[in-house]
């Protein structure tokens, strides 16, 4: 068996493009997710270089099969990509949810810290392992009415900071991308309760904005890159959009 890529958040977006494309790129694919129904389908797609793994990275000891799961594979773990993580609500930080920055804090966070740590002695072992994490513009600016979803990137982009730190001198990278307006089929309904309208405001006027298979082809690159060369941080934006508050919109 090939080398095993793990791709979190693998049911849709980022994710399943992610899945698609590492399995070109000649790696196993473990696909995680808790949609069981749409990983399956995903890997039917893909094919023998696929394994579906439903899993909550919210929960300890679902990520602890996860891990067992990936042993039981029989190769070597090379690649976790931590794609799993989104966004709710809209609220100013006066009117916050709790509930809705818990929710963000735990899967955005602390899914990257259950998984990572549960992977890492297999990655470690491999001598030539990969870390790969999801982040977001959101990792290092803030906007209004995105408390929750920045303060929710800006703890996972320290995690991942910390992490290469403490794994230097060990044979594991720790990549970290972080891309702006990416439309998918899902990110913004899931934010905003399902309402169309206002998912489909957030790209109004927006004549390409960045599209999943854009940030899947940027995994691959990083992930394929010789193992003495390190991508610390890579941001990537549409065209149109110069930064975070600067987006050029057609009429």
């Amino acid at each position: 068996m090939q080398n095993i890529a793990v791709v979190t958040g693998a049911s849709s977006g980022i994710g399943a493009a992610t899945a698609r494309r590492l399995a070109t790129e000649g790696f196993h694919v473990v696909a995680v997710a808790r949609r069981t129904d749409r990983l399956e389908a995903l890997v039917a797609e893909i094919g023998p270089n696929a394994t579906a793994v439903s899993c909550d990275v919210t929960s300890d000891d679902s990520v602890a099969r996860l891990a067992e799961t990936v042993a039981g594979l029989g190769a070597p773990l090379t690649l976790l990509v931590n794609n799993a993580g989104g966004a709710r609500g809209g609220d100013y930080v006066a009117d916050g949810s709790v509930d809705d920055w818990q929710w963000m804090y735990d899967v955005n966070v602390l899914g990257t810290l259950r998984v990572s740590k549960a992977l890492l002695p297999a990655l470690e072992a491999s001598g030539a392992g990969t870390i790969v994490t999801i982040g977001s513009t959101a990792s290092f600016v803030v906007y209004e009415g995105g408390g929750g979803y920045t303060a929710a990137k800006h703890a996972q982009t320290a995690l991942v900071g910390t992490l290469r730190l403490e794994l230097a001198g060990k044979p594991v990278r720790v990549v970290e991308i972080d891309p702006g307006m990416v439309r998918t089929d899902e990110f913004a309904l899931k934010r905003f309760g399902g309402d169309r309208d206002k998912a489909d405001a957030v790209y109004a006027g927006v004549k390409e904005p960045l599209v999943a298979d854009d940030i899947a082809d940027i995994v691959a690159f990083a992930a394929t890159r010789p193992h003495h060369v390190n991508i610390d941080r890579l941001v990537v934006r549409p065209i149109a959009q110069a930064a975070q508050h600067k987006v050029h919109r057609e009429k």
